[in-house]
């Protein structure tokens, strides 16, 4: 008979749980003492951290930061201003939310993972920089890149032997609205069939320079993902073998899922009429 009251995680029947109950944004754990005394400090929330190596262990990988973490309020579901809208959205507030850095103790195999990469990286020679932040979150882990290094940071993971993420899942993009520096993200969610574990990288990325490289010299499965993500976002990823759109038409000006896009109209066929976009619709109350 198993033990069932253990529910943490996403790894199946009884296999170690994926990080508990723990968010990043709460403490990880009995050693937070001992990685305060190493020269660890408290993450806050949307704090930038250890922009440059600060001189600790080279295969160390950072519990602080070097991203922006976005931080915009979501007001209604349209942005309505003035007199709300008739979609019955206008009164929904929504603070912005960003995970903190997470700190040691992660929990579960994340600190295996963790250290293993850090250790890949060191041997292939790719700067510690490389990774902005991991950050653990609703039981996931995510490993913040520079764009610079998404290629090689996917190339260790598949090939390293204590990895072995051998498939990306799935490549997708976030729009965090005209508020936010870095606004544009890229989010990878990576599985190892070996282990039966899965990670997610992200990285950022500013509107004005929406470019990344191309991950399908290393995951085949990125291709069309990759597509999507440009046709929906703008997002260029740079060695791409055919990008172009996949939803759209070919001739289809700017890119829908973006928050500055035009939310449209619809047109109806009474007398010309036409219903405007949300955004400019009156209340009638």
């Amino acid at each position: 008979m198993t033990d069932d009251t253990n529910t943490g995680g996403t790894s199946k029947e009884g296999a170690e749980p994926t990080g508990g109950p723990q968010s990043s944004a709460e403490q990880g754990g009995a050693d937070v003492a001992a990685h305060r005394a190493a020269g660890g400090m408290r993450p806050v929330e949307g704090e930038p951290e250890q922009a440059v190596d600060t001189g600790r262990d080279a295969d160390a990988v950072p519990e602080g930061g070097t991203r922006l973490a976005p931080t915009r309020t979501r007001r209604g579901m349209f942005g309505v201003s003035d007199s709300g809208d008739t979609s019955g959205f206008g009164g929904l507030r929504l603070p912005g939310y960003a995970p903190a850095p997470a700190e040691r103790p992660f929990g579960g195999w994340f600190d295996d993972v963790a250290d293993e990469l850090a250790a890949a990286l060191v041997e292939r020679k790719i700067p510690r920089g490389a990774l902005q932040q991991v950050t653990v979150d609703r039981g996931e882990i995510t490993f913040y890149v520079q764009r610079e290094r998404i290629r090689d940071v996917c190339r260790t993971l598949r090939d390293d032997d204590g990895l072995r993420f051998e498939l990306c899942s799935s490549v997708s993009g976030v729009d965090y609205g005209v508020d936010v520096e870095q606004r544009l993200h890229v989010v990878y969610h990576l599985l190892s069939m070996t282990y039966r574990r899965r990670i997610r990288l992200e990285v950022a990325l500013d509107v004005d320079d929406p470019h990344l490289p191309s991950v399908v010299e290393v995951y085949p499965t990125a291709d069309w993902h990759e597509r999507e993500t440009w046709d929906m976002f703008g997002i260029v990823f740079d060695g791409h073998p055919a990008l172009t759109r996949i939803l759209m038409p070919d001739d289809w000006d700017g890119h829908p899922q973006r928050k500055d896009y035009p939310l449209g109209g619809i047109p109806v066929e009474y007398k010309g009429a036409e219903i405007p976009p949300p955004d400019q619709r009156r209340s009638y109350t």
